[in-house]
């Protein structure tokens, strides 16, 4: 048996206080009793928070699913690979699951990645479900194969102009990953600002798993912006943003989910007050949802980190399950796409609703601010 992946020592104490012993699994067999979901993600390099939180919280639900019997009858487990949130391991973890013939891709972290992956899933008719990603060209046009759990980053940069332009902040500048994830967020801004008639006054940009942030500082902090659109991970946005202060930029900085919002509030600490971050899961900190008591509870028996990318885990892992147990007959992959479109059911307050002509499960989206001392509020 293959272990997870190879971590850092530092994400080997956290995953060890985190979650307990997470193992991954074997490549299912015709003998084997399970059903077994392979996922590519980054769990090394600057983005590793995001895929191993992401884990961390679909294990939660899995691992509770398992210990009551599974799906009919089957433990499901998930077997994971490391691409370091670059698209060419993405592509060869991705060649090799669909060798592998695991049931179902799941939970894959990031745009850039995503996009080299679907289509391989779509050519191999695998479902490709949940991806960490909120990219329009993934969900358009529609793929039969592609189920989409947040709301796109559309979604998400549109509640975040309309509250800059609220709070009388008009000029907008934006940061931005110059790649597929940067770009798909650069357009949702630019789409939203074009709605109210405006248009950004600068943008600069920065490489993938890089925080060389010197040049697009240079560019923004003077740009006359009085606020700045980051679309990029939690380091590079981390390391902006107090590069940005340094250079006299006293305005307000926005960031899409994706960035990861504990491990951003993490990297800045006390230089984290009042930064916005949009958000496309419940809260995890807030109990007055079902989903959040529900999900809070399992975590903490096993002592797992709380947080917004381990609760889309869990929440993303719940949602396949279901589509699982709406599968008519033996468990097929044609029965888990119908039995994922006829999902219509509020998960806890947060809905979740396909159809056939629908693989976009909920538009949520609400802000969130760092508090400065490692907290997020809603």
């Amino acid at each position: 048996m293959s272990t997870l992946f190879t971590p850092t020592r530092r994400q080997f104490n956290r995953m060890a206080l985190g979650a307990g012993a997470l193992v991954a699994a074997p490549v299912l067999r015709a003998q084997d009793n399970r059903i077994v979901l392979g996922q590519s993600a980054a769990f090394t390099g600057p983005a590793a928070a995001l895929g191993t939180e992401f884990l961390v919280g679909a294990k939660v639900y899995f691992d509770q699913l398992n210990a009551k019997g599974g799906v009919n009858g089957r433990q499901v487990a998930i077997h994971n690979l490391d691409d370091g949130y670059e698209p060419d391991r993405c592509a060869a973890n991705t060649e090799k699951l669909i060798k592998e013939d695991v049931f179902s891709l799941f939970g894959y972290i990031g745009t850039p990645t995503s996009v080299v992956a679907l289509p391989m899933a779509v050519q191999a008719k695998m479902p490709f479900v949940a991806p960490f990603t909120g990219a329009m060209g993934l969900r358009e046009p529609l793929k039969r194969e592609a189920f989409h759990l947040r709301a796109s980053y559309d979604d998400e940069t549109a509640l975040i102009v309309n509250q800059l332009f609220n709070l009388g902040l008009t000029k907008v500048a934006v940061f931005y990953q110059d790649d597929a994830y940067g770009k798909a967020g650069l357009s949702g801004v630019t789409k939203a600002l074009t709605a109210k008639g405006a248009k950004t006054v600068a943008e600069a940009t920065v490489k993938r798993n890089s925080v060389d942030v010197a040049e697009a500082v240079g560019k923004l902090a003077k740009s006359g912006a009085n606020a700045i659109v980051q679309i990029s991970a939690y380091k590079s946005c981390a390391a902006f943003i107090r590069e940005a202060r340094k250079a006299g930029f006293g305005g307000q900085f926005f960031n899409v989910s994706f960035v990861g919002t504990q491990a951003l509030a993490d990297e800045l600490g006390k230089d984290g007050a009042g930064v916005v971050v949009s958000q496309v899961m419940p809260s995890p900190y807030n109990a007055s949802r079902p989903i959040t008591r529900e999900f809070t509870a399992a975590a903490k028996k096993v002592n797992a980190h709380i947080n917004y990318s381990s609760m889309e885990g869990y929440l993303a892992a719940k949602m396949i399950a279901e589509g699982m147990r709406r599968a008519s007959g033996k468990l097929t992959r044609d029965g888990l796409i119908a039995g994922l479109e006829s999902i219509d059911e509020d998960f806890g307050g947060y809905r979740v609703s396909f159809g056939p002509n629908d693989h976009v499960a909920s538009n949520f989206v609400e802000l969130s601010m760092l508090s400065g001392d490692g907290r997020v509020r809603t």
